[in-house]
This record gives C-alpha cells, structure tokens and sequence, in this order.
C-alpha cells in the first residue's frame, strides 16, 4: 500500500520571538512530522517540537535542508521547513523549489515524478520589515533590500545593485551585512553609498531583533563601518529625506508636496486625490515645453535617452 502524499510547508517564523510567529506558520509546525531548519532557528521554536523528528543544519546547508525535506515528503510525512523572517526574502522557499524542479515535481501534471506532493509558502514579518517597527518608520518610501552576502552572488554584481539604489535615493535594508569572514563588503557598500548621499544619512543597525539579545543603534552613513554589525544585523540606510527625531528614523511618505500637514489644506496648484503637479503629465509637459534637446534632458533628469526621445516623439494628449 503506497504511503499517503507527504506535504512540505516552507514556514516564515519571523523575528524570532514566538509572539511574533503567525497563527498559521504556528499550525504548519504543530502539524508537521519533521521539523527541518538551521539549528539556530530551531532553537528559536523549540516550545512548539514535542514529539517531533526534528532536523538541524548549519549555515550553508540549505541545499541540504531542501533535499531533506523533499526525502521525507516522499514517505508521506507531513514537513515543516522553517526560515528567520519570510521564507520567501533570501529564505528556504526558493532553493526548495529548486530541487523540486530538478526532482521532477510539477504539480499540473498527475504524469509528473513527485507530482502528489503538496507544496505550501506560509508568509512570515521578514527582517526588513522587524527591523524598521523598532526603529520607528524608516520603510514609508520607496526601499529596497540587498544582501551583501558574495557566498552565491559576484560582487560586481551586488555593487552594481548598491550603486543604482544608492543613486536612485531608495531606502535599503542590507542583509548579511557582515560576518567574520567577511568584513569588507560593508565598507565597500559604505563608500559606494558616499558617493551618492550626503555622510550625515541616517543609518539603523538591528542586531537580533525581538530575540534574547536585541541591540539597536542609530548611526550616519559615514560611521557606518565603524559601527558594531554582525551576520544577525540588518541595516537600514535612509533616503535623502530620511530623519531622527526624538530616537526615531522616519522617512516622509511626501504628504507635504501636496498637504500642509498641520491644517491639512492642499498646497497651491495641487488637487487632492489627484497626481501631483510634477506627476506623470506635469513631467511630460516639462520635458515637451523645454528648449532643450534630448541629450541635455536625459542627462538633467538622470533618465535613457530612448525614453526622453520615446516622449518628444509622442503626439501630444488631446484634453
């Protein structure tokens, strides 16, 4: 008699701390026969693993940890494989499907090897977004995430990324920031940064947020790599409208372009619920209305000349 369809389950535990684990990735585990993750998140759910097989891995292994979860699915056995944060944010949700692919696993075909094993992501707060609740409202703009991790990815191509964030003026959230094999990744980061934001950017350093030995710190871009950061650490780099106040890192949304926010009134030319006056169609006009050629233009907004050409070649909106 073949053994019932196994069933994996890539959990996000979030944080860390059990408070902040989702009623949902709590039942997965509760429910699962093995318990598969690194042995330091598994320390973190240990409450929630009587009687269960559990697995532990170490760092690196995660190759490993997906194989060993697909072993036990094909024995029928209910798997909970488990991430810090979200498994789907640099976690176990992508080099598991990997392997399940490689495996033969496609879940539209009934033909399929391991077509019968069922597959769930179970969403967890992922660092990015822990870290910034302790900091105060550093996310409210447009962010990015970049790992400084090069185990898997080549530097000139996480450079390239700071590079480009940097100078777009997102705010970022470095993961693997550092470790004791790799230390110079921050600096570098750090100096790619300087040469796009002002040495006085607001930066917050989360070392184990909402575990046993959380630490916080808020810094400026230019003590960066001076500061206490380790592989636990997470840092957030604020934007060029980015401020402390009152131990607080808070990037505006950017009401004030359009509201004065202590009476609420909208600003002179703006309409509320409606694009700004430098939107979409103000930019447009600006870029029609110039003098300027297409080359003076691309270069003034930072922006391909295709694009800037694309517009000037476009007939104009009938309103």
């Amino acid at each position: 008699m073949n053994a019932a369809p196994g069933k994996i389950s890539l959990v996000g535990i979030g944080p860390g701390s059990l408070d902040h684990l989702t009623p949902a990735a709590r039942t997965a585990i509760l429910d699962a026969d093995t318990v598969i993750g690194y042995a330091t998140y598994i320390k973190l759910i240990e409450p929630l693993l009587a009687g269960k097989e559990v697995i532990r891995k170490s760092m690196t292994e995660e190759i490993d940890r997906a194989i060993e979860a697909l072993a036990r699915a094909r024995e029928g056995r209910k798997v909970a494989l488990i991430s810090s944060g979200d498994a789907g944010v640099y976690g176990m949700a992508g080099p598991t499907y990997e392997v399940l692919f490689e495996a033969g696993w496609n879940p539209e075909s009934a033909e399929s090897a391991e077509s019968d094993i069922a597959v769930e992501v179970i969403p967890g707060a992922s660092a990015l977004n822990s870290c910034a609740a302790l900091v105060g409202a550093p996310l409210t703009h447009d962010f990015c995430a970049i790992s400084l991790s090069d185990l898997l990815t080549p530097w000139a191509v996480i450079a390239r990324r700071l590079n480009a964030a940097a100078e777009a003026d997102f705010v970022v959230a470095l993961y693997n920031p550092k470790s004791g094999r790799r230390s110079e990744q921050i600096v570098h980061a750090q100096s790619l940064f300087l040469a796009h934001r002002d040495p006085a950017t607001p930066v917050a350093i989360v070392k184990s947020g909402y575990r046993a030995r959380q630490k916080v710190e808020l810094t400026t871009l230019a003590q960066l790599a001076e500061a206490e950061i380790g592989m636990l650490s997470t840092v957030l780099i604020g934007n060029s409208h980015t401020f402390v106040r009152a131990g607080l890192m808070v990037t505006p949304r950017g009401y004030t372009n359009k509201y004065d926010v202590g009476s609420g009134d909208t600003r002179e030319g703006e309409q509320r619920g409606r694009s700004l006056s430098t939107g979409l169609d103000g930019f447009v006009a600006t870029v029609r209305d110039s003098a300027e050629d297409a080359s003076r233009l691309a270069e003034r907004f930072g922006l391909p000349l295709t694009y800037i050409e694309q517009l000037l070649a476009e007939p104009a909106a009938v309103t």
